[in-house]
């Protein structure tokens, strides 16, 4: 506002002149030719103010007295359940509509196809929840029983990233698998965003996982995760290498990062990349490079 003022005063009859139509003309020309999909324009992309809305609903549901109201009743917490559930899921199914509007290379729908499609994906996403519930309770108390600092459990519900994280990333992975990418990977880069741990959704982790600290933690898409590991802070679970097309481009679905089989604990800094399997029940030291597989039961260190 000054600059414009200096200007004014100095030259009464001087507005700035900004060259707007041109400006517009070679964004839409640095766009491309628009996106379309049965005739139409896609403009409607997924929300992620929506999905952080939407994620903060399923947080409510799942744990009610911790993260709905704080004045529920035990007559009280179904009805208040009940009716944050059904907010939520509409507000999901909107966000699977816009993803499914998305072009695909090897799917033409229309759209009462996609509206069909879209409920029967959230009405199955719904009806994993309890399931998904039931799961993060072992989580949380595998977090408790393994970090001697913690003084309960509702401390380690509130307050541990990890346990943040695993929340996000167990609801993003039930989508990816129901055929929601995009949505999932907004999900996991709002959990990225808000704890520092990078989970891709596609990775598989089973029950009772725990992560430590967790800052600077990364699990790639195709890792698979038994149960009763831990995990501390800047470990990667990577890919080593990936096949390449004749273009050029990086070939897609292609398994290409660790198997951390039951009990495992990897612990601050260790990197693990390619297809390889640590075995159940081995102990990978702090920064630990791994590019073969690990026998069950091994300890692996620097050495000294």
């Amino acid at each position: 506002m000054a600059v414009r003022a200096q200007i004014n005063d100095s030259h009464p009859t001087l507005a700035p002149q900004w060259n707007i139509d041109r400006i517009v003309a070679d964004l839409r020309y640095s766009r491309g030719r628009p996106r379309h999909h049965g005739g139409r324009a896609v403009f409607e992309m997924p929300s992620r103010e929506a999905l952080l809305d939407i994620v903060n609903g399923f947080f409510a549901v799942l744990f009610p007295t911790h993260f709905g109201l704080p004045d529920l009743t035990d007559e009280g917490v179904d009805y208040f359940v009940g009716h944050r559930l059904d907010a939520t899921l509409w507000s999901l199914l909107e966000q699977v509509k816009r993803e499914l509007k998305l072009p695909h290379p090897r799917m033409e729908r229309n759209d009462s196809e996609e509206a069909h499609r879209a409920f029967d994906i959230t009405h199955e996403f719904a009806s994993r929840l309890p399931r998904i519930r039931a799961v993060l309770e072992k989580d949380i108390q595998a977090a408790y029983d393994g970090d001697p600092a913690a003084t309960s459990l509702e401390e380690v519900r509130f307050c541990y990233p990890g346990v943040t994280a695993i929340t996000y990333h167990r609801l993003a992975h039930e989508l990816y698998l129901l055929g929601m990418p995009l949505l999932a990977r907004i999900i996991a880069e709002i959990a990225h965003s808000a704890t520092g741990i990078d989970i891709h959704p596609g990775a598989e982790i089973g029950e009772s996982f725990f992560i430590d600290h967790g800052t600077g933690l990364v699990v790639g898409e195709t890792t698979i995760i038994g149960r009763r590991v831990r995990l501390y802070q800047a470990v990667t679970l990577g890919a080593k290498s990936f096949p390449v097309s004749e273009s050029g481009t990086a070939v897609k679905g292609v398994a290409r990062h660790p198997i951390v089989e039951d009990e495992v604990v990897i612990y601050a800094g260790a990197t693990v990349l390619g297809r390889v399997t640590i075995g159940r029940g081995s102990i990978i030291g702090g920064n630990v490079w791994i590019t073969r597989d690990v026998p069950p039961g091994s300890i692996i260190t620097q050495a000294q």
